[in-house]
This record gives C-alpha cells, sequence and structure tokens, in this order.
C-alpha cells in the first residue's frame, strides 16, 4: 500500500511543476505541508538526489524509485523558495535539468558546502554579530565541523581598504640603511600599519578571534540563525536558508542560485566571506 500510494504521489506532483504545491494541497489536505515540507538538511540531500520517496521512507539503490527521473524532477522543483524575488526562473529550469539529465547528485562528505552561522556574543560588554563559517572535515571516525572563516564588522573596521599606490603611505627604499629607525615614525599612526603591509597580505580574521575569544573579550550568547553556500556543482552556486511560513513550500529550501563561469568561484566566496 505504501509503494502504490508513493507512485499516486509522485504522478500527481509531477504532472505540473508550477502547481505542485496546491495540487498536493488538494490531495492530502492539511498534510501536505507534512509531505512537502523539509525539515532537515539532511532530507534536503536526500530529496536532492532522489533518495526519498514522497512519504519520506528512504530509499536505497535496490528501490525502483531511487535517483530516478521522475522523483528527481519532483523534489528539484520543491526544493526551491518559490517567493524568492532573486530566484530567475530561467537559471532553476535549467538547473533542474541538468541535475537530471547528467545524473549530478550531492554529497555529504564529497564536495565542498559551507555553513554560515550567525551568532551574538558580546564582544568587551557590547553584543556583537559574528558570522562563523564551517565545513566538514573527516575524523578518525567519521567527520565534524571545523572553522573555516569568520566575518567580524569590527575588525574589517580596523583594516583600512586599500587605496591607490600615490595615496598609500610607506617606508622609503633605503631605510635598511638607517637601521629602520623610521619606523618610530610610522607606529605613531597605528591605524595605518595595515597600508604598509605586503600587496597579497590578508588580514585573518579568524586567528584574531580566536586570541581574543581566549582573552575573555567574546562571550558567546547564542545562535540566531543558519546557512549553508554550496559549491558542489560545477558551475553553479545556491545557497540553502529555512524558511519558515504558513505555506508547503517551506522549510530547507533554495534561496539563491548563481550560474558560475569557469575562473569567477573565487569573487562568489569573497562576496560569501564578506572579504
Amino acid at each position: 500500500m505504501r509503494r502504490l500510494l508513493s507512485v499516486f504521489l509522485l504522478m500527481v506532483c509531477c504532472a505540473a511543476d508550477h502547481t505542485q504545491a496546491q495540487e498536493l494541497k488538494e490531495y492530502l489536505g492539511d498534510e501536505s505541508i507534512l509531505y512537502s515540507e523539509t525539515k532537515q538538511v539532511n532530507q534536503f540531500f536526500r530529496r536532492f538526489n532522489g533518495e526519498e520517496d514522497p512519504e519520506g521512507r528512504r530509499l536505497y539503490q535496490a528501490d525502483d524509485l531511487y535517483h530516478g527521473s521522475s522523483l528527481r524532477f519532483f523534489y528539484l522543483s520543491m526544493l526551491f523558495d518559490q517567493s524568492s524575488a532573486t530566484l530567475s526562473a530561467g537559471d532553476k529550469d535549467r538547473f533542474i535539468q541538468q541535475m537530471v539529465a547528467d545524473e549530478q547528485y550531492l554529497s555529504f562528505l564529497g564536495g565542498d558546502w559551507v555553513a554560515e552561522v550567525n551568532c551574538t556574543f558580546t564582544y568587551q560588554g557590547v553584543p556583537r554579530t559574528v558570522l562563523l563559517f564551517l565545513v566538514l572535515e573527516r575524523a578518525t571516525v567519521g567527520s565534524k565541523w571545523v572553522f573555516k572563516d569568520l566575518y567580524f564588522g569590527p575588525y574589517k573596521r580596523r583594516f583600512i581598504p586599500r587605496q591607490s599606490e600615490a595615496d598609500l603611505p610607506f617606508i622609503h627604499p633605503l631605510s635598511h640603511e638607517l637601521d629602520f629607525m623610521n619606523l618610530s615614525k610610522v607606529f605613531r599612526e597605528p591605524e595605518q600599519a595595515a597600508l604598509l603591509t605586503s600587496s597579497v597580505y590578508r588580514p585573518d580574521y579568524l586567528t584574531i578571534f580566536l586570541y581574543e575569544l581566549a582573552e575573555g573579550k567574546f562571550m558567546f550568547k547564542h545562535v540566531n540563525s543558519v546557512a549553508f553556500h554550496f559549491f558542489q556543482i560545477d558551475g553553479w552556486y545556491f545557497q540553502l536558508n529555512d524558511i519558515q511560513r504558513q505555506d508547503p513550500n517551506r522549510g530547507w529550501l533554495i534561496t539563491q542560485l548563481i550560474s558560475v563561469p569557469d575562473g569567477q568561484e573565487q569573487q562568489v566566496l569573497d562576496f560569501i566571506y564578506r572579504r
């Protein structure tokens, strides 16, 4: 009976992607939210890959629906935030077609995805927002989340953005002949010191944070929100957020989707890390 119901639900919901949520609600009534909501990130992986039937039962390779094209079309169109103004209908359709035609899947440990955790700390007694970026790393047994990067507004403001070469202070090239005695002038304006670093220098906010955390300058309060950034699919980036509203189209959904040409991945990463 479960098998027949799963196939029936799949046929109903694949009939017209653009009215999918309405049709699911029509056939299942109030239970439509139960079936359509992607409640966990791991469930998002299973649905993206076609490894869960429409009733939420885990599928394995021996199951007929496992990785099936119809099942994946059904789920992939469900996994987008239908209310997002930033999603292009054309990009979404091309993405779905590519995922199914090229049999591309997400992997929990086999590809790049980044957790962005928006937290509140008190910093020197004042409530502040800190963005922590974590990635999965293989452990002796299984895996674990580790800190990858961090964004903190006061750190960003301490490091003055580089200007044109003509506007930068400089240490004279013959300073070594004076035993660098002119450094005394440099350190009279410590806020300018960051402008005297190498052209390839990038401040490591995470190291500063860990040091100041150990010094007691930060006190953790709570997590405000979590988002995930995916780079596992060649040529694409997408963001995953937990959308909660009174609508079947809710739960962990894709809220941003960007086609990323070769060589532009770093630009997207810099945007995410607020570099």
